[in-house]
This record gives C-alpha cells, sequence and structure tokens, in this order.
C-alpha cells in the first residue's frame, strides 16, 4: 500500500489554490478584506484582478449547484452529490477542468462599463478557443473545451455593460473537460496528451519533492510544516516585468507584493533545501536598488516604491543565511552581495543620519516595518533602538565580508564603526533600565510600551549582560498563551486588531528569539518558540494573530508566517535531536551542539 502524497487538505477561504510559478490562482477573495460567493480566477499581474468567476451548476436545472471544496496541494475540487468538478495545475499558466454531473459557468468576473476597461469576450477563430481580454491584467484568458459542449455563450464581441461567458457540460452521462491559459496577445491552440489523473499526480509530486527538500526533518511532532510549505510553494511567481527573479510573494490574496523585509524570512526559510530559490528571494530587492543605496519599499509585477524604506536587517539576514545555505556563495556572488550591502549601510549612515549626529534615524513608521507601532506617537522622525541595532549587526556582517574578500582595511573599518554606533546607541538611548525613543528635531525622548523599543536584543551576544537580562525581563512581560504582543494587552493603546499595537507577528517572534537564544536566554527563546508553533499550528499562517484570542487576523496566507514557523520549527526538531544525540550540551540556535552558556 502506498502512502498518500496528496498533501495537505486546507480551506480555499483561508489559502488561495495555486501552483508555484504561476501569477494567478483560484480563490473567493476578490479584493482586499473581499470575500466572493464563488471562487475567481484571480490575476497578480498588474496588480490583483479577479478576471474570471467559475460557477458551478445543476444540469438539470441550469442553477447554482450548492457545493463543497476541497483543496489539496494538487487539486481542487467542487464536490455535489450528485457529481464534482476537478481543477489540477498543468503548468504555471494553465489549468485543468473536469466535471462528472454538474456544469460550470465561466463569466468575466467584473462588469465592464466603457470598450476601454473591463473584459472583452470573444471566439478566436484562429487558434479556437473562447478568450476573454482583460483591461486590468493586460493579459488574455482562453478556455478551450476539450470535451463536451460550450452552451449559452452570451456577450461575445459585446461591448459595455452586460453577462459575457458561456457553460460547460457534458453530454448524457458523460464527463467533459476544458483548458484555462493565462497568455499575452496570441498562442497556438492548445494541446495536452496528459489525462487529468496524471496532471493531478505531476501536481502532487511537485509539491512533494518542495516540501521534501524545504521540510525533510518534519513529523507528527511538525504537524503544520507541510502546509506551510504549500503556502510558500503555491505564492511563488515566475520573473516577470518588475520581478526579476522567481518570487515568493508575501501572500496570492490582497498582499501580492515582496517587501523589503519580509523577503528575508523567506530566503531563510527556504536556505537548506531550494538555495536557489532563496537566494533569489534575499537579492530581488537589491536588484532595484536606487542610487543613493536605498532599496525599495515594495516591489511586485508593474511597480516598485520608494516613498518609504524597511529596516536594515539585511545583515543579520547574510548572516544567517550563509550558515543555512548547503554551500559557500561564490566570491563573486560573497563580491555582490558585500557591495550592495554596503551601499544599503551608506544609506543609513549618510542619508538618515543628521548632522552631527551618531545614530540613523527612521522618517516615518513605515520605514520600521512596524507601520503604526506606539513608539511613532509622539513624532514620526525618531532616532530608534531597534535601528541602530540592526544596523549595528549589519556592520559586523560586512565587517566578516570584507575579512572573507581579502579587505582588512575595510573590515576594520566596519568593525568601528559598529562599536562605535553600538556605544552611542548605549550612551544616548539607554536610561539604566530600558531603551528610549529620541524626536531628531527636540531631542526629546520617551518610551512606551510597545514591543518596538524592546528590539535590540536582537544584538544578542553583543549585549552587555544587564541590558539583555533587562530587555529579557521586559519581553517576558509581552507574552500571551499564543506569543509575544507587540503591544502590552494593559497598555491603554493595545487593540485587538490594531497592526503593531497588539497582535503577534512572526519577524518579530523570530528576530528576538534569535537575539535571546544568542545572549543565552533559551528558556524564554524555548517558551516563544513553542507558543509561535502551537499558534500557527491552531491558527494558520494569517499576516498576524489576535495576542489574547489566537485569532488569525488580515491576510490569511501569509508567507513570512509560514517561512516562521518552519524556522522555528525546524529548530526546535534539530535541538530534540541533539539534546538526545549530544548529552552535556546546549543545542544553538539552529540545533547544532553548543557549550552551556555561562547565564540564562
Amino acid at each position: 500500500m502506498t502512502a498518500d502524497r496528496s498533501g495537505p487538505a486546507f480551506s480555499v477561504h483561508d489559502i488561495p489554490f495555486s501552483t508555484h510559478g504561476s501569477w494567478f490562482g483560484l480563490s473567493p477573495v476578490v479584493a482586499e478584506k473581499t470575500y466572493a460567493g464563488d471562487l475567481h480566477l484571480v490575476s497578480h499581474q498588474n496588480g490583483m484582478h479577479a478576471v474570471l468567476s467559475l460557477v458551478p451548476l445543476d444540469p438539470a436545472t441550469g442553477d447554482r449547484a450548492e457545493t463543497r471544496t476541497e483543496t489539496t496541494p494538487g487539486l481542487l475540487r467542487w464536490a455535489h452529490p450528485d457529481g464534482s468538478i476537478g481543477c489540477a495545475y498543468e503548468s504555471p499558466d494553465t489549468v485543468r477542468l473536469r466535471g462528472e454531473g454538474l456544469g460550470l459557468r465561466i463569466t468575466a468576473a467584473a462588469e465592464t462599463l466603457t470598450p476601454f476597461t473591463g473584459t472583452y469576450f470573444h471566439r478566436d477563430p484562429v487558434a479556437g478557443g473562447y478568450v476573454f481580454t482583460s483591461y486590468e491584467t493586460g493579459r488574455r484568458y482562453r478556455i478551450t473545451v476539450l470535451s463536451g459542449s460550450p452552451t449559452e455563450v452570451s456577450g461575445s464581441q459585446a461591448l459595455g455593460s452586460g453577462d459575457r461567458g458561456l457553460t460547460i457540460t457534458a453530454d448524457a452521462g458523460g464527463a467533459w473537460e476544458a483548458a484555462v491559459e493565462e497568455l499575452d496577445s496570441a498562442r497556438r491552440p492548445y494541446t495536452s496528451t496528459q489525462t487529468f489523473h496524471r496532471i493531478v499526480e505531476a501536481a502532487e509530486r511537485a509539491f512533494t519533492a518542495f516540501a521534501d527538500a524545504v521540510a525533510p526533518w518534519r513529523s507528527p511532532g511538525t504537524p503544520a510544516a507541510e502546509l506551510a510549505a504549500y503556502v510558500l510553494w503555491s505564492a511563488t511567481v515566475r520573473p516577470a516585468a518588475l520581478v526579476t527573479r522567481s518570487a515568493v510573494l508575501m501572500s496570492k490574496h490582497w498582499m501580492d507584493k515582496v517587501w523589503s523585509w519580509d523577503h528575508c524570512f523567506n530566503a531563510l526559510a527556504l536556505a537548506p533545501g531550494a538555495p536557489a530559490l532563496a537566494w533569489d528571494q534575499f537579492s530581488l530587492p537589491f536588484d532595484h536598488q536606487d542610487e543613493s543605496g536605498a532599496l525599495p519599499d515594495s516591489v511586485t509585477h508593474s511597480e516598485a516604491l520608494y516613498n518609504f524604506v524597511k529596516p536594515p536587517i539585511h545583515g543579520w539576514t547574510l548572516s544567517h543565511l550563509r550558515r543555512r545555505l548547503p554551500g559557500p556563495l561564490d566570491r563573486a556572488e560573497l563580491t555582490q552581495a558585500y557591495r550592495r550591502l554596503e551601499r544599503w549601510t551608506d544609506f543609513w549612515l549618510t542619508m538618515r543620519r543628521a548632522p552631527g549626529a551618531a545614530l540613523p534615524h527612521y522618517q516615518h513608521g513605515n520605514d520600521s516595518g512596524w507601520d503604526n507601532a506606539t513608539t511613532f506617537d509622539p513624532e514620526r522622525v525618531i532616532v530608534t533602538a531597534d535601528l541602530a541595532a540592526f544596523l549595528v549587526l549589519q556592520l559586523h556582517e560586512l565587517a566578516a565580508l570584507a575579512t572573507e574578500l581579502g579587505l582588512p582595511d575595510e573590515s576594520r573599518r566596519w568593525t568601528r564603526t559598529a562599536s562605535d554606533t553600538q556605544a552611542a546607541l548605549l550612551d544616548e538611548l539607554w536610561t539604566g533600565e530600558r531603551f528610549v525613543a529620541r524626536s531628531v528635531e527636540t531631542s526629546q525622548t520617551w518610551s512606551t510600551a510597545g514591543l518596538l523599543d524592546l528590539m535590540p536584543v536582537v544584538l544578542g551576544e553583543h549585549l552587555p549582560g544587564n541590558v539583555s537580562a533587562a530587555l529579557a525581563s521586559r519581553i517576558e512581560a509581552h507574552l500571551t498563551p499564543h506569543g509575544l504582543a507587540t503591544e502590552l494587552p494593559t497598555s491603554p493603546h493595545y487593540l485587538p486588531d490594531g497592526y503593531w499595537r497588539g497582535p503577534i507577528w512572526a519577524p518579530a517572534t523570530v528576530l528576538i528569539e534569535d537575539g535571546l537564544r544568542r545572549g543565552g536566554h533559551d528558556r524564554l527563546a524555548d517558551e516563544i518558540s513553542a507558543r509561535f508553533r502551537a499558534l500557527c499550528e491552531t491558527h494558520g499562517f494569517a499576516e498576524n494573530f489576535d495576542a489574547l484570542t489566537g485569532e488569525g487576523l488580515r491576510d490569511r496566507a501569509y508567507t513570512w508566517t509560514a517561512a516562521c514557523y518552519l524556522l522555528l520549527a525546524k529548530a526546535h526538531a534539530l535541538r530534540e535531536t541533539t539534546a538526545r544525540s549530544h548529552p552535556g550540551t546546549r543545542p544553538g540556535g539552529d540545533g547544532s551542539p553548543q557549550p552551556v552558556p555561562l547565564r540564562d
């Protein structure tokens, strides 16, 4: 008897049905926080756009059939007592459909208002098939009926508003099949020698190979690992337009971009098993680095935004990434990474340090990644401890890279700047009990009940013991049954769905867990890891979570959440293995045996 390799079942209402490399998926989510009654083909070229509506029909009455949707990585299925419709990806731009006992109505999702917007529909007399031309995505969607009959064709060549589409039904007692393709201007007629069953099997094998590569350590003790792998696998798109490399979008719901710190966590999770894809994730924002050295705030198919930036966690990331990759970077890759990281660091040291200042500043909460954190309530243009801490780690990584590249003078310069920056951080922002933020314009300082103020714990082994202990104590106060609240629940500013004013976030969890562990606070790091892993195993991979109930909030298929689960789950699994096989040692953050630290 062979094992079931169909992969994890999931709700298409939470996670889109898609495949690795595709720019579209099937989902009821048709816009931000907007759910339709039926599934739609939703494209992410030129933004998020619902293009086609897919409605199962009772062929006896022609009415909408009430179906149950069942989804695994290789197959989406509309199930009904009288029949079913299956959907599977044959390739990243083509899905195959097969129905028995049910028909399917495929129509333009949005009403066409003018000849220049919406969707135009016609039958192609050259290549065959029925073509929906989308103004919004700039692409065409061709339906080729392979067996059965196209009926109720309406709105062909029509302009203005009105219904446009077709119904596909089977001959009496039979089944029907069709292909749906996303294409550019034209393509030869659709042909395929593969049966629907074989297409499903191939899709299942592709996902299983990916899951086996990125999470070979998964076990019953890490029950969400396979679904986390699917979230990453299915949110990956092929290079197109401004997306210069294979890219893992944050979601194939409305958060369909690559933000310039989100990508770091995806890169780390992918590194051991999919190193080329991981390197693409780390590198993509750097492909759009501007003349000042800044990274874009975000990149997607048709736009790169520079109005904000994101925090310089890239030195921290590269340090971990190089240890997680199965082999070392070659000299060309190392040199490119060094020079790009150098320019990004110089941006903060020149463009974001006021005259005479030792520490850089943010210009808005968005620059920190913690858009509306309470740290930014008094003012927005501020010097913060988290920024200085990230920059110190980045400077240390630049020093290490320069040493490897045989640049001793540059290495010494970076080491000296790291030391000076950390000294300024402690001298200017540490009160003896906590870190404060400071106004660039007035030099006024303040502290908050927000977790962002405690982020210098990422310095780990670089922190003085008393500072590390004080931060760990304050961090523990943020720990709810589900994880780290970004604002103390006792704060008057706490909001259950307040974005960075309360909810639990994956990146903050991983950064703090790593800093605590490197600082010797393993007990607290273990507890944070355990609670976040349990949160994901119970509530999935939402953008963020209610800190008191654990409910998933906002976008429910967020890749950095899945990536952070994989990072923590793998490290936990390896620590358990190490503890059994290397008694007398304490497993490190990545699971490797380490000497027991002097303090905890």
